[in-house]
């Protein structure tokens, strides 16, 4: 089967209104979310697709290097495919995560032509679910977050990840409310970036510890990235520490950041995104690697629901004590009023996933399993620009995000 065609689509869904979010520190505001959409045809006419971050930069390294490089050649060893990349792209660090992207495009292609799912392409499928907590608590009052946690526990998730930046002491009341409004029933994550994007503001590391003894009464599943996260002997540190459960990796440049946070049991729960880090040949060897020092795994996914089953279709391929958790962002509907509106990260797909009571049954059909719909690139137009900023009060600056998660800041 010889690849006839490589494309890469930027999406964007706006938000109805800025969504404006104070915080301790700051004030992020929310333009839109962007998305990308890889789409690889056969001579045939077969089609594979795949997610990417929504970035410029992201979609011009498949235009100009990937797509050229991919075009006219045969399909047959998705790994042989990828070496040979790697070597005629001289290594770059950056160029290879966008091959990446492509590549999982590439595997829905060739699981389509023999038949087969993509997880049996990418390890051998180990079981048929994945386990998902519900990501979402972003900068509200304290009580607004126990109910979102509440309302989604009616929803039938069993666990429930929020973003704390409300100061200490509310941050920790917070948590109390949560466990109140949920009881015993719930996973709770606490996901702590932004203590560290504060300027002035940002939490000592005497505060992170703090709280961390704090919230353990509160049974929390994991504290995630309290601090800066190049700062692996800080990680060490707190976890030796043994108040909680720590958990962190999405923001790791490259493999060897994850090799050096594993090697050095940095935290207890290793997480990254496929689609930002590296594709299914990184994430197997992280998770290996994770598995084999006694860690637990745990995606990162902060984007469409294309995105989460491209990494279920490989979490699936691992016993659930090592990949046990995937991220699923949930999205202000009809049933439930969270973040903000993306109504694109559903509309990418011709039918729901089935989740049902947190849990993620992974398609056994063919490459991804469920069809992509095309129509989202008419219906979700490109619009230019970062999706969100953070503008910090002391010492004054903006900063901007873009599709990659993995980069902290943008310029």
């Amino acid at each position: 089967m010889k690849i006839a065609r490589v494309g890469s689509f930027l999406l964007s869904s706006p938000m109805p209104e800025p969504v404006v979010l104070p915080y301790c520190g700051g004030i992020r505001t929310i333009v839109k979310r962007d998305a990308m959409l890889i789409r690889v045809e056969a001579e045939g006419g077969l089609v594979g697709y795949g997610p990417g971050q929504g970035s410029l930069e992201l979609h011009h390294r498949i235009e100009k290097t990937v797509a050229p490089f991919l075009t006219g050649r045969l399909l047959a060893d998705p790994d042989a495919l990828r070496v040979q990349f790697e070597l005629a792209a001289g290594r770059d660090a950056e160029l290879m995560k966008a091959y990446c992207c492509v590549e999982v495009a590439l595997y829905d292609l060739l699981g389509k032509e023999y038949g087969v799912p993509v997880s049996e392409l990418v390890g051998g499928r180990l079981r048929e679910t994945m386990r998902l907590y519900a990501s979402a608590g972003m900068y509200q009052p304290p009580e607004a977050y126990a109910a979102e946690a509440a309302g989604l526990q009616a929803l039938g998730y069993k666990a429930y990840k929020m973003r704390p930046a409300l100061g200490p002491d509310d941050d920790l009341r917070t948590v109390r409310l949560m466990r109140q409004a949920c009881g015993d029933g719930m996973d709770l994550m606490v996901d702590a970036h932004s203590w560290w994007r504060m300027g002035d503001k940002n939490y000592s590391a005497e505060t992170v510890d703090k709280l961390a003894a704090a919230m353990s009464e509160y049974a929390i599943t994991w504290l995630e990235e309290p601090l800066p996260p190049q700062d692996h002997a800080a990680y060490a540190r707190l976890r030796e520490a043994g108040a909680v459960a720590v958990a962190g990796g999405e923001h790791e440049p490259d493999e060897a950041g994850f090799n050096d946070l594993i090697g050095g049991t940095c935290v207890d729960y290793v997480q990254m995104d496929v689609v930002c880090q590296g594709g299914y040949t990184t994430g197997r060897r992280v998770i290996e690697s994770a598995g084999r020092a006694g860690l637990r795994f745990a995606f990162h996914c902060w984007g469409t629901d294309l995105e989460v089953l491209a990494a279920a279709h490989l979490g699936i391929c691992f016993q659930d004590h090592v990949a046990e958790w995937l991220e699923y962002p949930v999205y202000t509907t009809p049933r439930l009023k969270t973040m903000y509106p993306f109504p694109l990260a559903q509309a990418i797909l011709k039918e729901p996933l089935a989740i049902e009571g947190g849990i993620l049954t992974v398609p056994g059909k063919a490459g991804l399993g469920i069809d992509v719909d095309e129509s989202a690139i008419e219906n979700y137009p490109w619009i230019p620009g970062p999706w969100s900023f953070f503008e910090l009060h002391s010492p004054p600056g903006k900063f901007a995000v873009t599709g990659d998660h993995s980069v902290p800041w943008a310029g």
